[in-house]
């Protein structure tokens, strides 16, 4: 086998037998019940004394737990092979993109066997040239985390460097945990400045104008959000409050200085569904609501004098509006970009026209037009893919794209001829060649057509016996789109179908699509998601005993939906940091993403309380059933869904079913809904391997 070619397991691999093997007993979790009574409801909880986090009693349960998920997947002869395969598919080096700040460049970098990236500076090139990352040269090292904390869960991440490159802004965030430290760097002494922000929510960090210190956004779960400015120097406590009064803990807040700061735009969001947008005239210190009252989404930038909205208003499928800076109120608005019949979800202005980026059946299309909205050609982009445009200099742009098939690769774009250069290709020992990659459309349960993607290699036979792997998200107005994926090369390598389905509750086909699969439409996307389940057994896809979920965080709801509305459909569930109590979600006040009640609803009120007792997977959980294997992921460090929802229904679950199937949890304290940023290379590699070998196995893939 050549280095980059599809590693062929042989189809005999597979343990095809009719009988499970014989799994041990799960730890004995006592019970006591606790019964709630909402809206004049009983609802009774026998696993409460579980949400004590920090009680000696929770910490042994977790650490009985972590054993026997260990011992579940521990010394299956796949493991090894498949942890190996994983590393070498994603130790590839990982290059941010530079930013150039006074004489230097800064990036970040993760070097192939690193366990942590890090911030690094080289002298800027000309002003007039463009010169790649070399991921094996020596760079001048501007911070480091390697080796600050045990285990290396602290990492840094790079927000924002003043425009003379002396100062930049880092987060320190130690775990998984959304909450991070802000500090400054004076890069030429090489020390951090004493101004600095404890361990919190923040967004938007950036240096005022005039680089005498800068603003952030603090958001408490108690009091909600507010912008402030910082000045170096001084007592953090005198910080000056800019806006925010009356913006509670379930909105969020964005804010950006426009017209070399004479404005600044601040961005009042009802979760994903609707925002307000007010405008401060800085001079005369005055703020006049610009956006209010509407129930719809409004994207605010600047541009030469001029604001440019994206907005789904009367456009479900968006449409970008123009106004004089001068004349900003809703009177003034002309409409630039009409909306179309695929969903416009991004654009850019780049050398003198503007670059919308559509989603055409979950495809990606870029269209140029003129600045009066004229179109003005297209950039051609591969079917099946996700791409990302952004502008370089003198005509010229990055293109990234990535599928089901191709790592990321980035090009260098000329505007004016479409001719296109490879700067950047990850290093992937992958070859696409025997993967086959197509889109169904399928019924679901009320009519609607969905489309799933599927993928798998070209020389697997279709015979309803394929070990199959499905997951979705439908949720908050975020499209799920092809993307490369190392789990999914090994899974294919194994002989899998790889199936994606794009459900009701995201954006691929605009607002509509979007307010079809949330509150009281909640239980579409389930719909969705078991229909699509329905359709790849009825197609010869594979069959109950072959077929797999994973889901996290809102898929994670997703899945734990599935498998207690419909157990004989699945094998085995991979569930990572879920919601699952939405019954009690609103309750959940210090440790939960109260801006997702406008997402999901709040059981507090009656009507919404009718439909999230419907669905919410914690109180459907029957004694007595056959579930199939479930593995369940969570850690200490989940600040935005609480852990105590894993736990509990680990606990149910393993008291009720009677399949002799394992249900098991894996544990982490430093685990956390940020685990992309916050483990080190090392322990990813490890909970992706455990997590593959227990669907594998669970499925009657043994190895090659």
């Amino acid at each position: 086998m050549t280095r980059g070619q599809l590693r062929l397991v042989p189809i005999a691999a597979f343990l095809l037998g009719a009988c499970a093997p014989a799994f041990p007993p799960p730890p004995e979790t006592r019970q006591a019940v606790v019964v709630d009574t909402i809206h004049g409801v009983a609802i009774p909880d026998p696993y409460r004394w579980l949400e004590d986090q920090d009680s000696p009693e929770t910490r042994a349960w977790i650490d009985a737990q972590n054993a026997y998920a260990e011992q579940i997947i521990d010394n299956q002869p796949i493991r090894a092979a498949v942890r190996a395969r994983l590393q070498a598919l994603l130790d590839v080096p990982d290059i941010g993109s530079p930013t150039r700040r006074g004489a230097y460049e800064y990036f970040t970098l993760r070097r192939r066997g690193a366990e942590l990236p890090v911030i690094y500076r080289r002298p800027a090139p000309p002003a007039d040239s463009l010169v790649p990352i070399d991921p094996d040269a020596e760079y001048e090292t501007v911070l480091d985390p390697t080796g600050t904390s045990p285990g290396n869960t602290v990492r840094y991440e790079l927000l924002t460097i003043s425009q003379d490159g002396k100062r930049l802004i880092y987060a320190v965030r130690d775990g998984g945990q959304d909450e991070v430290r802000i500090r400054v760097r004076d890069v030429a002494a090489g020390v951090d400045m004493a101004d600095s922000l404890p361990n919190a929510l923040y967004s938007d960090v950036s240096f005022t104008r005039n680089q005498d210190g800068f603003y952030y956004i603090y958001r408490s779960r108690d009091t909600g959000s507010h912008v402030y400015r910082h000045r170096f120097g001084t007592d953090r406590a005198r910080d000056a409050m800019l806006f925010g009064d009356g913006v509670g803990p379930d909105r969020f807040l964005g804010m950006d200085e426009i017209d070399n700061g004479r404005y600044r735009i601040y961005t009042v969001s009802r979760g994903w569904r609707s925002n307000e947008v007010f405008l401060e005239d800085v001079r005369a210190g005055r703020v006049q609501p610009l956006i209010t009252g509407l129930d719809a989404r409004f994207d605010v930038r600047f541009r030469d004098g001029k604001l440019y909205i994206r907005t789904n208003l009367d456009a479900p499928n968006n449409r970008l509006l123009v106004a004089d800076l001068a004349a900003p109120d809703r009177a003034h608005w002309k409409e630039l970009i009409p909306e179309a019949d695929d969903v416009m979800q991004s654009y850019t202005f780049l050398d003198g026209k503007i670059y919308a980026t559509y989603l055409h059946d979950v495809s990606p299309v870029i269209r140029a037009y003129a600045m009066d909205g004229t179109p003005a050609g297209e950039l051609a982009v591969p079917k099946f893919s996700s791409v990302n445009l952004r502008g370089a200099d003198r005509g010229r742009a990055f293109l990234s794209i990535s599928s089901y098939t191709i790592p990321q690769e980035t090009y260098l774009v000329n505007l004016a001829t479409g001719e296109r250069t490879l700067w950047n290709r990850d290093d992937v020992p992958f070859d696409s060649a025997g993967v086959v990659v197509n889109q169904v459309w399928y019924p679901s349960k009320d009519g609607t057509r969905v489309p799933m993607f599927l993928i798998h290699r070209a020389d697997v036979r279709l015979d309803g016996q394929r070990p199959t792997l499905l997951t979705g998200y439908g949720g908050f107005n975020s499209a799920t789109t092809p993307r490369f994926n190392a789990r999914v090369v090994v899974w294919l390598e194994h002989g899998g179908v790889y199936a994606v389905a794009n459900l009701r509750g995201g954006s691929e086909f605009g607002e509509r699509w979007h307010r079809d699969g949330m509150l009281e439409n909640k239980q579409h996307v389930f719909d969705d998601f078991l229909a699509a389940a329905e359709w790849l057994i009825a197609n010869k896809y594979t069959n109950p005993k072959k077929l797999a979920i994973h889901g996290e965080s809102n898929g994670g709801l997703l899945v734990g939906s599935a498998l207690t509305q419909r157990s004989d459909l699945f094998r085995a569930v991979l569930c990572g940091f879920p919601d699952l109590d939405m019954v009690r979600f609103y309750t959940f006040t210090k440790t939960n993403n109260l801006p997702a009640l406008h997402e999901y609803g709040n059981a507090a009120i009656p009507e919404q309380f009718a439909f999230l007792r419907e669905y919410s997977p914690y109180q459907h959980v029957t004694p007595g059933t056959r579930y199939p294997a479930v593995m369940l992921a969570t850690g200490d460090l989940d600040t935005r869904v609480p852990p105590r929802q894993a736990r509990r229904m680990t606990a149910r679950l393993q008291a009720a079913t009677t399949s002799g199937l394992p249900v098991i949890l894996r544990y982490r304290p430093k685990e956390g809904h940020a685990a992309g940023r916050g483990r080190p290379f090392s322990q990813m590699l490890d909970e992706s391997a455990g997590e593959l070998t227990f669907l594998l196995t669970q499925l009657g893939v043994v190895g090659d």
